[in-house]
């Protein structure tokens, strides 16, 4: 009888052993498309690998993008966005994704006139640039469904000035915090962004 006992405890263990590898690769599974889901309905890391937002973003930060609010809402000027490569940027043979600042929104005149931005003949007050610049540009329109982005280093950003504007699809989500580095942990932009301006009637 004794060795009849070992037998079947040895049969229960079996079983128990196969259960606990079941369960493991569902927990893993389950975790895997957990983590799957998050990074691509809700929110994904990105690191900064150009200076052409300076000095708001350094080379190497690492940011916080939110996927999910753009769902339920429009980009406003000011944010700042992920998007991917334009067809006009593919074209060129633009493949990685850029990360700008929404400065023009759809309908709108935008032009730059001593190195300023005036959005509908209304001076953007912008607070986040690198450097104040002299050059004139524009005006354009920005069309339906599309934004105007430009980068805060205005000097040496590649942006909408050169290869126009981002259809509105394009635009994978906002920055809206940096983890890294350590030092610049936190919020980007300040708020409110812009300062008010009763007189103007730019979008706030």
């Amino acid at each position: 009888m004794h060795p009849q006992h070992n037998q079947d405890s040895n049969n229960h263990s079996q079983p128990n052993r196969n259960n606990l590898w079941v369960e493991g690769f569902k927990t893993v599974g389950l975790s895997l498309m957990f983590a799957f889901g998050f990074r691509t309905l809700v929110a994904e890391s990105r690191y900064v690998a150009s200076g052409s937002m300076l000095p708001t973003l350094e080379v190497n930060d690492r940011l916080l993008i939110d996927k999910l609010s753009y769902r339920w809402s429009t980009p406003d000027r000011g944010d700042i966005v992920v998007f991917s490569p334009t067809e006009t940027l593919k074209q060129e043979n633009h493949r990685d994704t850029f990360i700008k600042r929404v400065i023009g929104l759809p309908g709108e005149k935008v032009e730059i006139k001593g190195g300023r931005v005036y959005v509908n003949d209304q001076l953007l007050r912008e607070k986040y640039l690198a450097e104040e610049l002299t050059y004139d540009w524009g005006p354009v329109t920005v069309p339906p469904d599309s934004y105007l982005v430009m980068g805060d280093n205005r000097d040496r950003s590649y942006d909408g000035r050169y290869w126009g504007y981002v259809p509105r699809d394009y635009i994978i989500g906002r920055a809206i915090a940096r983890y890294w580095s350590v030092e610049r942990i936190g919020t980007i932009d300040p708020s409110p962004l812009y300062p008010p301006s009763p007189a103007s009637s730019v979008r706030q």
